[in-house]
């Protein structure tokens, strides 16, 4: 294949995957533009009618014909152009969708109605033509008004679906005794064949009438006898019931054929056409397709008259106005017969574009309807943007609740698919309208809009990445109300909960318990059709398993493989069942973690928003609640969603950082949520590194920090996480996990000896740390971070082996100060000032015996010019190397000489004059400085100069003092 071809190929994949409606769009735009090319020729004709023909030849046209014709055709496009400007009229009598109607249940039922009634009137010899077309147009105007959705309509709906079935075994009665009674009469009465027949004949009517009395019974709303039905029947009665009344229907019309043959037999033909002709007139929708058929009918016999020779304008005129006529009847019928063939695309849609069950199919009949109508208002040519997104999103922007529901389920079917969801959240981008609706139905709290509220959540998780909730006051509230979807009753104080209270709840519960008893009968009719639905998929499978079984059988057989191919998409893909991850509480949370990483005034929002932080604390423990959850998959995913959310939260920067942190530190159980996690040894790697990303954010505060050092615990699982977690480590995410830990325990210990001394406990834990300087590169820094806090902090526990691996370390330490910058050099520069401090002649020996003096002392002085300009990541380093120079000339007086060589000077009274407020603080976070130092970084600047400067004052001190 060529390139260019197979790069086409790719873009016509691409497309079809990003619009999957589009097979559909273009079958609607034909079937639209037929329909309108007729509703032209319809126009045209009623115009050259009225202006030419009645205008011009009213007195030439015969009365015989041509003038009734004429008057007839324009009367019928009269009332179709007159209903063409209300839309809903056009559409329930001359619309192309819906000409067709399927018969549904009852449909056997109307059809045996007609068909007594029929038999008992030619029975009586009262049958004509007229009468007959009397009943066709009585059945037509019955069919046609039941399915107005008027609300008259309902109580006699209701009796008339309840007592039909009945009514129209009872009429096949009289037209049975009749026809016995005269095959009997005629034959002979003694015969016992004739006797046997008749006997035969009752006993098929009775056996007919039993079962379909028993169902009208069983439908009967009595308490009684709706018990006794679901103890017979179950789930499926509806089902049952639908089976045994088309059943007996069919019986029905098969027993009066046969006992009308029995009589005359030469009118069979009859019969079947009567009941042909039935089943046609229950297939129509609205009047399109008669009107249609009357259109071809006059027209054809206007074009079969026959004119005088001095009448060829007459002639001409007329056989214009016939040909438009019979051209617009025949377009009319293609577009008619077009769409009854219109469930092939819908169908494929269904498959195609991801939905799923009877509301996947219902949404894309609605789809068909709400494309046909957008063909149909705008022109031929006109540029129609019709798409699925568009159709939800407009459904969503109706006043109709039915139209909201499906409009909200079709949405999380397109953000399951890149191109759609693309595609879909460009849209809503744009359409504030839209957003606030989806947003809105996160209220829908009535217990049977669960799976909506559900799928409004799904919808908002995405959105809420690029969200801002200031445009849509009420979000978070709405959003913490998801929290408590799955709450179960809490558990009250004794000594503050009274018994009125209690009772209150109790009696909440039985009200509850009543109203989900009464909507449970209220949707048993849904629930029977999803049972029937299921019930039809079972038989598609069935099918499809033996289709697939003689494909196996003869797999060069092309006509098996298509007719698997069709019964696949004549099959309706099952509904997804809910997931683990289809929990409200864990949707709520990440809609809370996506607005708080998008902009910073969600934070502010999530902040005010009353008892927020504390519901989503309420997750994070591990035993949580084991009544309100089905499964430890759910629990866990539960934990999970409120760790990330609060490290999330945790880890913002600025006064609002500040706050959110206050907020999650001072609730009562968070240590001791997180600590039972750390402790349970069925936590993954990835709750693990949470846990720690929490506790290493929420250490920014120093009260914080030895909250928890009190829970002893948290540290020494933290410490034997990172120390002996090597072993352990099999991907990237579980050396992420050790690195936080090891985040967690650099912020732990700083500033805190109470958590440094917990840190020691571990067995030689700095000979363990000391691989991780000089082999892993990945745990580098986050352990010089936490050797440095133990020199500063615990040096009188260090014992002399620590002393001696920290010696060991130096050498590694040094070598990497030449090269790295930045956040590493002020880290490792931070580790060798203490390490100076506590070991100066170790550190002495070091830098003498390697030979690096001279090159650190630059590297040193170097560093301080080149960070003339605090930045957000390192806004220490000048504090470090201030504290370095120090240690180094308070240990050994001659390094002031070697600094003055490299104009150590200088470079301090730069530092000098470039002070930041910025550097007295460990962090920033934002516009917020953290973890201010005890030392102001002048105070540094100035020992610094002193020392530097004083060298020869401080060398005869030193003199002094040795003599």
């Amino acid at each position: 294949m060529p390139p260019s071809h197979y790069g086409a190929r790719q873009v016509d994949k691409a497309a079809a995957a990003a619009k999957p409606e589009m097979g559909l769009n273009h079958f609607v735009r034909f079937v639209a533009l037929i329909e309108r090319l007729g509703n032209a020729l319809g126009t045209l004709a009623f115009t050259w009618a009225t202006v030419v023909l009645l205008g011009g030849y009213s007195k030439d046209l015969s009365l015989d014909h041509d003038f009734w014709y004429a008057a007839a055709i324009v009367f019928l496009e009269a009332i179709r152009m007159f209903t063409r400007n209300n839309r809903m009229d056009y559409q329930l009598f001359f619309n192309t969708r819906g000409a067709f109607r399927p018969m549904g249940w009852n449909g056997l039922v109307v059809v045996l109605c007609f068909f007594d009634v029929f038999v008992i009137l030619w029975r009586k010899y009262y049958m004509t033509d007229m009468t007959l077309l009397a009943m066709v147009i009585i059945l037509a105007t019955v069919r046609f008004l039941s399915g107005l959705k008027l609300h008259i309509w309902k109580p006699l709906s209701r009796a008339t679906s309840l007592w039909s079935p009945l009514v129209a075994i009872l009429l096949t009665a009289p037209p049975l005794s009749a026809c016995i009674n005269k095959y009997t009469y005629d034959g002979d009465d003694h015969d016992p064949y004739n006797r046997w027949i008749g006997l035969i004949s009752w006993i098929v009517f009775t056996t007919l009438l039993v079962p379909v009395l028993l169902v009208t019974i069983s439908r009967l709303r009595f308490t009684r006898v709706i018990k006794l039905a679901d103890s017979i029947l179950g789930s499926k009665q509806e089902f049952w019931h639908r089976v045994v009344i088309n059943l007996c229907m069919i019986a029905a019309l098969g027993m009066q054929v046969y006992i009308l043959q029995l009589g005359q037999p030469t009118n069979i033909l009859v019969i079947l056409i009567v009941q042909a002709c039935a089943l046609v007139v229950v297939s129509f929708g609205n009047f399109q397709v008669p009107a249609a058929v009357v259109r071809i009918w006059l027209a054809s016999l206007g074009l079969q008259h026959e004119y005088k020779d001095d009448q060829e304008n007459l002639k001409a005129s007329l056989r214009i106005f016939y040909w438009m006529v019979l051209g617009q009847g025949v377009l009319y019928a293609v577009a008619c017969m077009l769409e009854l063939f219109s469930f092939i695309p819908r169908r494929f849609l269904v498959h195609c574009g991801g939905f799923r069950g009877y509301w996947g199919v219902k949404s894309v009949d609605l789809y068909y309807a709400y494309a046909l109508e957008k063909c149909m208002q705008e022109g031929v040519l006109a540029p129609k943007k019709i798409s699925l997104s568009n159709f939800a999103m407009d459904s969503l922007n109706s006043d109709s609740s039915k139209n909201q529901i499906y409009g909200i389920q079709m949405m999380p079917s397109f953000l399951q698919r890149e191109p759609t969801k693309a595609q879909l959240l460009s849209k809503l981008a744009t359409s504030t309208k839209t957003v606030a609706r989806i947003i809105s139905m996160l209220d829908w709290t009535s217990p049977k809009d669960t799976t909506i509220r559900l799928y409004a959540a799904k919808v908002t998780a995405e959105l809420a990445k690029d969200l801002r909730v200031v445009t849509f006051p009420g979000t978070i509230q709405l959003v913490s109300a998801l929290l408590d979807a799955d709450s179960g009753t809490k558990r009250g104080n004794l000594l503050l909960d009274t018994d009125d209270e209690q009772e209150k709840q109790d009696q909440f519960l039985e009200d509850g318990q009543e109203q989900h008893t009464v909507r449970d009968v209220a949707d048993n009719q849904g629930q029977r059709r999803e049972q029937l639905q299921d019930t039809d998929n079972l038989l598609e499978e069935t099918q499809a398993c033996s289709t697939q079984q003689a494909c196996n059988d003869k797999p060069n057989s092309y006509i098996l493989k298509c007719w698997q191919h069709i019964l696949e998409l004549c099959s309706v893909p099952k509904e997804q069942l809910p997931t683990d991850h289809d929990l409200l509480p864990a949707l709520a949370m990440s809609i809370i973690e996506s607005l708080a990483g998008c902009d910073q005034e969600n934070c502010v929002q999530i902040s005010n928003a009353a008892n927020l932080i504390p519901k989503i604390i309420g997750f994070t423990r591990f035993r949580h609640a084991m009544n309100t959850v089905d499964t430890e998959t759910q629990q866990k995913l539960l934990l999970k969603s409120s760790l990330t959310v609060l490290q999330r939260l945790a880890s913002i920067g600025g006064e609002i950082g500040i706050t959110l942190r206050y907020k999650i530190s001072k609730h009562p159980l968070l240590l001791r949520n997180l600590a039972e996690t750390l402790e349970y040894n069925g936590s993954s790697q990835e709750l693990i590194k949470l846990v720690a990303g929490i506790l290493r954010n929420i250490a920014i505060d120093g009260n914080t920090r030895q909250e928890i050092g009190r829970i002893q615990l948290i540290i020494i699982r933290l410490t034997q996480t990172f120390i002996n977690g090597e072993g352990t480590m099999s991907t990237n995410a579980d050396h992420l996990s050790r690195k936080v830990t090891g985040q967690a325990l650099a912020m732990l210990t700083t500033e805190s000896v109470q958590n440094c001394l917990i840190v020691l406990k571990e067995p030689e834990f700095i000979k363990k740390l000391k691989p991780m300087i000089s082999i892993h590169g990945k745990y580098i820094y986050v352990a010089a971070s936490l050797l440095r806090n133990l020199c500063l902090h615990a040096q009188p526990e260090l014992r002399e082996s620590d002393l001696k691996e920290l010696s060991h370390t130096l050498r590694e330490v040094l070598e990497k100060i030449i090269d790295v910058e930045g956040a590493e050099l002020e880290i490792l520069i931070g580790l060798s000032s203490q390490i100076c401090r506590i070991i100066p002649k170790d550190f002495t020996e070091e830098l003498e015996g390697g030979q690096i003096k001279q090159r650190f002392v630059k590297r040193l002085i170097d560093a301080l010019n080149a960070n003339m300009e605090p930045s957000a990541h390192c806004p220490g380093i000048r504090r470090v190397i201030l504290e370095q120079v120090i240690n180094m000339v308070e240990c050994n007086y001659h390094y002031a000489n070697c600094f003055n060589e490299f104009r150590m000077t200088e470079a301090l009274s730069v530092v000098e004059q470039t002070l930041s407020k910025a550097e007295d603080y460990k962090l920033l976070l934002g516009d917020a400085g953290l973890m201010e130092y005890s030392t102001p970084i002048s105070a540094l600047v100035a020992r610094a100069k002193e020392l530097v400067t004083d060298c020869d004052s401080i060398v005869d001190g030193r003199i002094s003092e040795q003599s």
